[in-house]
């Protein structure tokens, strides 16, 4: 993302903006793919950044509020994430189980049917660890997700009363609601979507006149907000539960398209030069898996020392002033 001015208040609306916009159009070049939902991390990772600069250019007086209100609002950001990397890390054990069955297969000279059924016995505890890790995830959204009130406003307008701080309230309030959708794009991609558990059916289209009235952000927000229900219409995820990031849907199909043709060789004495193509699939879709997965945890690694660190540059300012 390119680092806009955000020397004022006004800049870093205009910040926001034009990052979300750039979200707008990236969502569609493959609905929550890694690569998309790394775009979104690094937005959100961008935004924080330029807030804690913003802050610092404010000149705003010590032992105000102020700083309180970034604090719970960094607190809220630091657990948010801490449950987005411990649903992510959860995927490990599988995306590590489906690359060790490629190469043993890869590796494999002698097909004897005790090695096959060993596979299928292997692919078939893996699917169904995975089977309890959305359970788990599904458990950390209701019990530590759902208490932070991550809740994206479509209907607010910048008035006076965010004024305050020579207009930092209204730059802070922006920035929950705007890291409100992003957090919860990442949730629902990364760790467990549900229809009856998030944002997403709030949609609505009604309010179009009173949001286009609004601040040019919350304008690019509510279009992004509504293009990710409209992508999840339109890949019929907004009636399923789990986790939906294409890669991982990929390579669990892999996964079970791999069984089928073992058990379709051991039945009908195929050669096992007939599973090549599907051990190259799942190969690919296990190793893209891994790299994405294993990317998101160090992005997520690198924004815990950005958050600690904007907490203690402010907390210098102030002390040091």
């Amino acid at each position: 993302m390119n680092h806009y001015s955000t020397d004022s208040v006004n800049g870093f609306y205009n910040f926001l903006t034009r990052g979300l916009d750039d979200l707008d159009r990236s969502s569609s070049d493959s609905f929550m793919s890694i690569h998309f939902l790394q775009c979104v991390l690094s937005s959100l990772r961008s935004f924080h950044l330029q807030l804690t600069v913003l802050v610092q250019r404010l000149h705003l007086p010590v032992g105000e509020k102020w700083l309180d209100e970034y604090m719970d609002e960094s607190s809220r950001l630091w657990e948010a994430c801490q449950v987005l990397k411990t649903g992510v890390s959860s995927l490990e054990n599988f995306f590590m189980s489906g690359v060790n069955l490629s190469s043993s297969l890869n590796d494999n000279t002698v097909a004897s049917p005790v090695f096959f059924r060993q596979i299928i016995r292997l692919i078939n505890a893996s699917q169904r660890e995975v089977s309890g890790r959305e359970d788990e995830n599904r458990n950390l959204m209701e019990t530590r997700i759902q208490p932070l009130s991550l809740r994206f406003d479509d209907n607010i307008s910048m008035g006076s009363k965010f004024n305050a701080f020579n207009g930092f309230r209204g730059v802070l309030y922006a920035m929950r609601n705007v890291s409100s959708l992003l957090l919860m794009i990442l949730f629902n991609g990364l760790v467990y979507f549900s229809p009856q558990t998030t944002f997403f059916s709030n949609c609505n289209e009604d309010r179009d006149q009173v949001v286009f009235g609004s601040s040019g952000f919350m304008v690019s927000a509510t279009r992004l907000h509504r293009k990710v229900v409209a992508e999840m219409e339109k890949n019929g995820v907004d009636q399923t539960t789990g986790m939906i990031l294409c890669e991982f849907k990929r390579a669990r199909e892999a996964m079970g398209e791999m069984r089928e043709g073992i058990e379709r060789m051991m039945e009908y004495g195929m050669e096992i030069d007939e599973l090549d193509e599907k051990i190259e699939k799942m190969k690919c879709c296990f190793g893209l898996l891994k790299c994405g997965v294993e990317n998101i945890v160090i992005q997520l690694d690198d924004f815990f020392d950005e958050i600690v660190d904007g907490r203690k540059k402010l907390l210098d300012i102030c002390t040091n002033r």
